[in-house]
């Protein structure tokens, strides 16, 4: 009897290309067509948001590597990076975040988007479909929200 094994570490989305686009995902490919039948326009990949900024960790801090190789040394007094987001589309009443299978950090990283953009820009819709079914869902409720509100 073979043994089954299954793939190690994170799953990885298929890129794919449409209309001289290249998406990360094949559901943020259907994403984008849902939107371009509905004549809905939004930027792909088109807007970077800075969630924290960067600056200079000036503490003295032990610790290996982030990825844990490495030696155990001081990895303070230096400028840390700063953590960003860039969500797939975005149109001025709402932004679009396509996510079939999350990794590790996207939970907090999400979280973190939610504040900024609720801090920020109060009157935009976020969306998170996970679904091709639930694309079409956000397509019907933009289209919705809009005829409401006369745009």
């Amino acid at each position: 009897m073979r043994k089954i094994t299954r793939k190690k570490g994170p799953v990885t989305a298929k890129k794919v290309s449409f209309d001289g686009i290249s998406f990360a995902s094949g559901l943020e490919k259907k994403m984008y067509m849902a939107l371009k039948k509905a004549d809905i326009k939004a930027d792909y990949e088109g807007t970077t948001y800075e969630l924290l900024p960067s600056f200079k960790f000036d503490n003295v801090c032990f610790e290996r590597q982030s990825n844990g190789k490495g030696e155990f040394i001081n990895r303070g007094q230096k400028k840390i990076q700063n953590i960003s987001y860039t969500p797939d589309f975005v149109a001025e009443d709402f932004i679009i975040e396509c996510k079939g299978r999350a990794n590790e950090s996207f939970p907090m990283r999400w979280k973190m988007f939610k504040k900024y953009i609720s801090e920020n820009y109060p009157d935009i819709t976020l969306f998170k479909p996970q679904t091709e079914k639930e694309c079409q869902e956000v397509v019907e409720i933009i289209c919705k929200k809009r005829l409401n509100n006369g745009k």
